[in-house]
């Protein structure tokens, strides 16, 4: 067998085991030189398995020759592939700059701990995308969980612990409600097997047990996913983490939990089950709207600029569930584009404002006056995260309204594309507030000599790199629209 055939199991094995290894050896370089090449094996894996898809097909990995449902399926499809690709790819586009950003921000003797845990999230994130069997998505929900809490526990700052701690409280909620739904499912089935489970529950689809499973898996990803009201601790394990944390997280943590959520709504339940027998869009769509606006709304009161964006986060996981809750194929399609956009945005501005705490001390806005006199081109990068928040035309962002807005006026629920629009507008006051702080106002003493002299092109070309990203998926949209519709159209017409 060739390499390519055992990719699947690659794509999360490798940083699994190089978790060990880091963890062993204890030393520094050796940490470094392992989470960037991982992270690039990682990203060059998951492109080759998205050509292999589109080539021949869905792609079924037999975990130690047992044949699904007897053993444990890793199934690689164009979902799949979409998800690995964002995951892995904003790994790669941190690689290097996490040296820079752990040495300046995590003590020495922590840092081969810290890349362990590093390691162990991008292992969790991959494994939950990739895997094709229920109970293996709840183990990898808890490993990518143990890691984040220990990740933002490391944080500088002494609130930092009680964030991680707040945060594992109420993912702990979650994961339970998770396992509890996953065992009712498999009560009624007999089977943990994804592609099993789709064909066994509609004979048992009248029962309260499936009902109870469903809502509680339903919930439990909601918590994951820090949807309103479920997402209170989300603000401070972004605000008060590392910076590389921040980034990844805010990337890619809360996508791969609505690709779960996804995942078991559309593949396994099917979309007739959640959106006509349960009443799944109409429960979902008050959530995401007043997410869209309070989100957005706590945000333009901000001082910290990483708490701004958390809660910009909150609103812009409205947008993704009000796409995925319309229930139809635009919907899941706007959903699957503003999540990968999204990712893109976020690690720009969260990237950036790394470089910003490095150089100056903090990310609250008195660090960014005058930024854009004293780091033009770092300023320019957050000024572009921005703009796509807001859905200006020629970003990300604004491919991603665009298919929103058009799916709702699909579905004939135009007051939702108005309010789509209007929560938008509200996006406009928390970026302009940025803007008019790094180019209305003068520097603050002494940050025009911070800023010559720590020069350090690791930490400023990723986050350049991100932004020229945004500006790049919002001319080009085959990377994401393209994938996203076929990815919606092969899950819908399988399901």
């Amino acid at each position: 067998m060739s390499l390519v055939t055992h990719l699947p199991a690659l794509q999360v094995a490798t940083p699994l085991v190089a978790a060990l290894f880091v963890a062993i050896a204890g030393r520094r370089s050796f940490a470094y030189a392992v989470l960037v090449l991982v992270s690039l094996a990682s990203f060059a894996s998951a492109i080759t398995l998205t050509i292999e898809v589109l080539n021949q097909g869905p792609i079924s990995y037999a975990m130690g020759g047992w044949a699904p449902p007897w053993g444990i399926e890793y199934r690689i499809d164009l979902l799949t592939c979409l998800a690995l690709l964002l995951v892995s790819g904003i790994a790669a586009i941190c690689a290097p700059y996490a040296p820079a950003s752990i040495s300046a921000e995590i003590p020495q003797k922590r840092i081969p701990a810290f890349v362990a845990m590093y390691l162990l999230a991008l292992a969790g994130l991959s494994g939950m995308v990739a895997t094709g069997d229920a109970f293996n998505i709840y183990v990898f929900i808890e490993i990518t969980s143990l890691s984040t809490y220990a990740l933002v526990a490391m944080g500088s700052d002494r609130r930092a612990l009680s964030a991680a701690f707040q945060y594992l409280i109420i993912g702990t909620i979650g994961a339970t409600f998770i396992l509890i739904g996953i065992g009712l499912i498999y009560m009624m089935t007999g089977t943990l097997n994804i592609a099993d489970l789709a064909e066994r529950l509609p004979a048992a689809e009248g029962s309260r047990v499936v009902v109870a499973g469903f809502a509680f898996l339903v919930i439990g990803l909601a918590i994951k996913i820090a949807l309103f009201p479920l997402h209170v601790w989300l603000p401070n394990a972004y605000a008060f983490a590392p910076s590389l944390v921040s980034a990844f997280q805010a990337a890619t943590a809360t996508k791969v939990g609505i690709y779960v959520l996804l995942r078991f709504v559309v593949s396994v339940f099917g979309a007739s089950y959640a959106f006509e027998a349960m009443p799944l869009g109409w429960t979902l769509i008050p959530f995401a709207v007043l997410a869209m606006f309070t989100g957005s709304l706590v945000a333009i009161f901000q001082v910290d600029v990483k708490r701004l964006l958390a809660y910009s986060s909150v609103a812009q996981i409205g947008y993704i569930m009000l796409g995925l809750a319309l229930g139809n194929q635009n919907g899941i399609s706007a959903a699957l584009i503003h999540l990968i956009n999204h990712g893109v945005m976020k690690a720009a501005l969260f990237l950036a404002l790394g470089l910003i705490a490095v150089r100056l001390g903090g990310t609250r806005l008195e660090h960014l006056q005058g930024l854009g006199r004293t780091m033009p081109v770092t300023a320019a990068a957050i000024v572009i995260g921005g703009l796509s928040l807001v859905g200006v035309p020629l970003t990300s962002g604004f491919i991603s309204k665009w298919y929103l807005v058009s799916a709702t006026l699909d579905a004939g629920m135009w007051p939702l594309a108005v309010l789509v629009m209007a929560s938008s507008l509200l996006a406009v006051i928390y970026v302009w507030r940025l803007v008019e702080t790094m180019y209305f106002r003068a520097p603050v003493e002494g940050a025009a000599e911070a800023c010559a002299g720590l020069s350090n092109p690791w930490l400023a070309w990723p986050a350049w790199f991100a932004a020229a990203l945004c500006i790049y998926l919002g001319i080009d949209t085959r990377a994401t629209a393209g994938l996203a519709e076929l990815a919606t159209r092969a899950l819908i017409g399988g399901a």
